[in-house]
């Protein structure tokens, strides 16, 4: 019941992008079109995950032992990094098709601070590897569906007459807060 909760608070009710403003650049960024929104939200999925475990074991058994946990957001600025050019490098080699539908999203997650959020969250709110990977699993669904629904709607958009002092980045701004009051609503839930 515990991991339930943690995954409908991560993409509802705590949202990283919509609640907690991390990830806003490429949110608002990639959100032309629902294509791009759906390969960006992938991309992130993946390097979330896989960011979330690398930074929790090195904090565990590196930082934490050698005593220099206060390296934490430098290391795992380095790490995310690091594990984006080798997802980079390995997606290259085995599989050319995934690589080249990813290909552009993977150097803009390197920027995107929701992933080094997430990865500092999970130590700040003590989680185990396991929580951590699902908060981490849950928290990449919430920033992705968030994505996508500002991206259909943006799609809408450019189909409306919508006034020229509001097209573009204003009625962009506009719509993502009435989505983040929208999601508002499931504070009930959690």
């Amino acid at each position: 019941m515990e991991y339930i909760l943690l995954i409908i608070s991560a993409i509802f009710v705590n949202n990283v992008v919509l609640a907690q403003f991390l990830g806003v650049c490429p949110f608002l960024g990639v959100s032309n079109k629902v294509n791009t929104a759906i390969g960006m939200s992938g991309a992130v999925t993946f390097v979330m995950v896989l960011a979330t475990m690398v930074t929790y074991l090195i904090h565990v058994y590196v930082l934490i032992p050698m005593g220099i946990a206060f390296m934490q957001t430098i290391t795992f600025i380095l790490v995310i990094a690091a594990l984006v050019q080798m997802v980079e490098i390995i997606l290259k080699k085995i599989s050319q098709p995934l690589y080249q539908s990813l290909g552009i999203f993977l150097p803009l997650i390197t920027t995107n601070c929701a992933v080094l959020g997430v990865a500092i969250l999970v130590i700040k709110k003590n989680y185990n590897l396991a929580e951590g990977i699902v908060y981490g699993a849950a928290t990449a669904i919430g920033f992705g569906l968030a994505l996508v629904i500002l991206a259909g709607i943006r799609e809408q958009l450019d189909l409306a007459n919508v006034p020229s002092g509001m097209k573009g980045v204003p009625i962009s701004l506009v719509t993502a807060g009435i989505l983040a009051l929208a999601f508002m609503g499931f504070a009930g839930l959690v």
